[in-house]
C-alpha cells in the first residue's frame, strides 16, 4: 500500500530569503533534498496552492502544501543469513562485512546480499530505501558497513556522508614498496570502452584518497587508507594509478609480482589470493541520536593476517 503523505505549513520569517528547496528541507528535515526537488518538479508541493519551481524565494507568510505519496521500495526476500554484528541499537546497525558478499541486489545477484540478510535481521529495514545500507562495500573487499535503521537516522548518516564527517579507514597490502605516504586528488569515473571499469578520467567526479605506510616487505607495502570521498573502487583506481596496485586485485591488479627468490610458501600464497586486499577497518560517526562520537573497529579478516605474516617471514629470510 502506498504511503500518503500531508502537510501544510505556514513560511516562517525567520527562514525569509531562502530558496523554496531549501525552506522545505528546512521545515521538513525528515525528507532528503533529492525527494523534496521531485515533490516541487512534479507540483506535488505548492507555494499558496500553486506550483512553483525550487529557485523560487520565500517572504515568509506564504502557505506551503506538500500532498505526495512515498514510492514504494522493490520487495526482497529477507534470508537467514549470519551477519556479523559489531554494534547494533534503535537507530543503527554496524557489521563487518565477509569477502563474498554482494551489499545489494542486482542483476544476477538478486539473492544472498547483504541487503538479504538484514531483511531477515530486521524486517522494519523493508520500509526504508535500500534497506538504510548507507555506503557500499565491493563484493571482496572485508569490513565495516553502517546502516540505519529509522529514516531520521538514515537522513542524520547520510549527512555526515556528504559532509565528510563519516569517517572510513581501511588497510590493504599493494604491490611494489612505498617510501611515504601521501594524497591521490585524481577525478573518477566509468571506463569509456570498458564499461565495468572505473578510471581516472578528467571530467570524472571529484575523488581523493590519502594513505600512509604501515609496514615494507620485500615487494609489497601494508598501508592505512582514509577515504576523503567515496567513489567506485576509489582506493582500487587510485593505487592502480599511482602504480602501487592492489594485491590480488582481478580488475585493477595487472600482473601479479613475485619476489626474487621468494618462499614456496609466498608464492603459493600470492598465486592463489584471489581478491583485493583491501579490509574497511575502522569506522567513525556521531550518533544520530544521541551525538555522541562512536568509532568501531573490525580485526583483518584471516586471509589477509596470514598473508602478512608469510611477507614478514619472506624478509627475514631474505635480508
Amino acid at each position: 500500500m502506498t504511503e500518503k503523505i500531508q502537510h501544510t505549513l505556514i513560511v516562517p520569517s525567520d527562514i525569509a530569503g531562502m530558496r523554496l528547496d531549501q525552506a522545505v528541507a528546512k521545515l521538513l528535515p525528515e525528507y532528503s533534498r533529492t525527494q523534496i526537488q521531485e515533490w516541487i518538479k512534479s507540483g506535488e508541493i505548492t507555494l499558496d496552492s500553486h506550483p512553483a519551481k525550487a529557485r523560487v524565494i520565500v517572504y515568509g507568510g506564504e502557505t506551503m502544501t506538500l500532498h505526495a505519496a512515498l514510492k514504494p521500495q522493490p520487495v526482497y526476500a529477507a534470508q537467514p543469513i549470519h551477519l556479523d554484528i559489531i554494534y547494533e541499537d534503535d537507530a543503527l546497525l554496524v557489521i563487518n562485512k565477509p569477502a563474498g558478499m554482494v551489499v545489494h541486489p542486482a542483476a544476477g545477484n538478486r539473492e544472498n546480499t547483504l541487503l538479504n540478510a538484514l531483511l531477515h535481521h530486521a524486517k522494519e529495514l523493508q520500509n526504508l530505501p535500500r534497506a538504510g545500507i548507507l555506503h557500499r562495500l565491493d563484493k571482496e573487499t572485508t569490513g565495516l558497513l553502517v546502516i540505519a535503521k529509522t529514516p531520521s537516522a538514515l537522513m542524520n548518516l547520510s549527512k555526515q556522508l556528504k559532509a565528510r564527517t563519516l569517517s572510513r579507514i581501511y588497510q590493504a597490502i599493494v604491490q611494489g614498496v612505498m617510501t611515504s605516504g601521501g594524497k591521490v586528488d585524481e577525478p573518477i569515473a566509468r571506463h569509456p570502452i570498458q564499461r565495468k571499469r572505473m578510471a581516472v578520467i578528467e571530467t570524472g567526479k571529484n575523488a581523493v584518497t590519502h594513505y600512509r605506510v604501515i609496514e615494507r616487505y620485500r615487494s609489497h607495502t601494508r598501508i592505512k587508507v582514509q577515504l576523503e570521498t567515496g567513489r567506485t573502487h576509489q582506493i582500487r583506481v587510485h593505487m592502480a594509478h599511482i602504480h602501487y596496485p592492489l594485491l590480488g586485485d582481478p580488475t585493477y591488479g595487472g600482473r601479479l609480482q613475485l619476489p626474487k627468490a621468494a618462499t614456496p610458501e609466498l608464492v603459493a600464497l600470492l598465486r592463489q589470493f584471489k581478491r583485493q586486499a583491501l579490509h574497511a577497518s575502522e569506522l567513525g560517526l556521531t550518533h544520530p541520536v544521541t551525538q555522541q562520537l562512536m568509532t568501531f573497529t573490525a580485526p583483518l579478516p584471516q586471509d589477509m593476517v596470514e598473508l602478512i605474516e608469510v611477507l614478514k617471514d619472506d624478509a627475514k629470510k631474505n635480508t
